[in-house]
């Protein structure tokens, strides 16, 4: 029987380049949609799914973040100070490894937001995780109905749930959401202190050992100023 990980990795510490002039003087998590800051969207999302601890980390205008989340009680939140030295995603997961343990782990995006309705998509990818014949488990999502979606995608599903990457030059109908179940043990090894995160998810491929499961819903990616907008109408239209 599956368990739901306790832990999730929030990364928190981008520095929202493709957000300005937005984030000027807001950090690119605490950009309002629908009336609260996409990061806390995310919380909201796992402490509902029942995952009790949160490490958020921290980079540019960190101390807003930081002063934020003080008063959530659920998920308990734990913050990762990278405010001295950005880590990149790999090397962020790397620096909380001791608090994260020997138990499997949720990753979470700041920027990639869903609608859902009577369809707890958390829930669901931990249901489907099997540490048996997977490394890495990515909640995916239809490119072409997705919000907020400017490349040609990331993946495509195999029958038996393996995803493979997009060939270079094509098109692949899904993409990554931004969440996932990672081992700890796929960071156990490496020795640099600074690392991206894809690197991981493409030997996890290249094994045959990086899993795919749909998002239940309409999937959001505000990755831009002009993605707000079109965010802010879809939150509008489900709740009518």
């Amino acid at each position: 029987m599956s368990v739901m990980p306790d832990h999730v990795m929030v990364f928190a510490a981008g520095l929202g380049t493709r957000m300005r002039p937005v984030t000027n003087t807001i950090p690119k998590p605490m950009i309002p949609i629908a009336g609260r800051p996409m990061l806390d969207h995310m919380l909201d999302r796992f402490a509902a799914a029942g995952v009790a601890n949160a490490i958020v980390n921290v980079h540019y205008l960190g101390e807003q973040i930081i002063d934020h989340v003080t008063s959530r009680a659920q998920p308990k939140i734990t913050i990762s100070d990278e405010r001295a030295k950005l880590l990149d995603q790999g090397g962020g997961i790397k620096k909380v490894l001791p608090q994260l343990g020997n138990k499997p782990f949720f990753i979470c995006n700041t920027d990639a937001l869903w609608v859902e309705k009577n369809h707890d998509n958390i829930k669901c990818l931990a249901a489907a995780w099997n540490p048996d014949t997977m490394d890495i488990l990515m909640l995916v999502a239809d490119r072409a109905t997705s919000i907020g979606v400017d490349w040609p995608g990331d993946f495509t599903l195999g029958d038996d749930g393996r995803l493979t990457k997009r060939a270079e030059g094509t098109t692949a109908p899904l993409v990554y959401t931004g969440v996932a179940i990672l081992k700890p043990e796929l960071f156990a090894n490496e020795t640099d202190e600074v690392f991206r995160l894809a690197p991981t998810f493409w030997a996890a491929a290249a094994k045959g050992r990086l899993h795919g499961l749909r998002l239940e819903g309409l999937w959001l990616h505000v990755g831009a100023p002009e993605a707000i907008g079109e965010a802010e109408e879809a939150f509008s239209r489900s709740a009518g």
